[in-house]
């Protein structure tokens, strides 16, 4: 029994990869986070598998019927409606529940994919051999705790943003940052994708220009950055 953890396509269907495409339709079924993404996604590739939805509101019963099957000796595979499974993602607990319930007994294996985090990291143009993720801001109860954090933090910091609170993110920081840069991305891999630099109001400025929507990957230059020349 093994249980695959797919990384898919986070807007461009070509990013999917052979191996990661090869494990979808082997696999007996296929959890997701929403079945309807996903059945796109599978229609795209020809592939029809059975789902089973265990998005981050998902019943006990979800998860035990995706571990059931394991217990049969099925395998199964793990996706999340964009990216890799886990990163900020409710597909995790899954993971965690399966290698707690059958141990050395389960194959977990990773297929490796996109995940926005990383796209953003890699055109930011800060150094990344040491950076820190925090997912997504909460939306209200914490969220000044959560930017406190980002702006106290040396090294380079990514975090993910929604359409509608990406200003209010920053205006967190330009409260917070003073002129330390930053890297705005929207959309990537997408049509539309964008991406502003510079320091929070330069991009703050373009973000208002710009009336695309989309998530946001916002990634936080390092305490004294100030280009070619490292840190000041």
């Amino acid at each position: 029994m093994t249980l695959y953890v797919v990384g898919t396509p986070i807007g461009n269907l070509s990013d999917l990869s052979s191996r990661a495409a090869d494990v979808l339709g082997s696999v007996h079924a296929i959890a997701c986070e929403d079945t309807r993404v996903t059945g796109k996604l599978l229609s795209h590739l020809g592939i029809q598998k059975p789902l089973v939805s265990v998005h981050q509101h998902a019943t006990a019963g979800k998860l035990r019927e995706v571990l059931d099957l394991l217990g049969e000796g099925k395998d199964v595979a793990l996706v999340t409606d964009a990216g890799t499974p886990g990163i900020s993602d409710p597909g995790g607990l899954l993971v965690q529940e399966a290698a707690a319930r059958f141990g050395s007994a389960l194959r977990i294996v990773p297929i490796p994919g996109p995940c926005a985090a990383i796209a953003a990291l890699s055109v930011s143009g800060f150094p990344t051999d040491r950076f820190v993720f925090l997912g997504f801001p909460p939306h209200k109860k914490g969220r000044r705790g959560f930017f406190d954090r980002v702006a106290a933090e040396e090294e380079v910091v990514v975090f993910y943003e929604s359409v509608h609170r990406a200003e209010k993110a920053l205006a967190e920081l330009s409260a917070r940052v003073g002129s330390r840069p930053v890297v705005l991305c929207r959309e990537l891999t997408k049509l539309h994708e964008t991406v502003h630099r510079g320091t929070v109001e330069d991009v703050t400025r373009a973000l208002k220009a710009d009336t695309m929507k989309g998530e946001f990957v916002i990634v936080l230059g390092p305490k004294g950055w100030v280009g070619k020349g490292g840190r000041v």
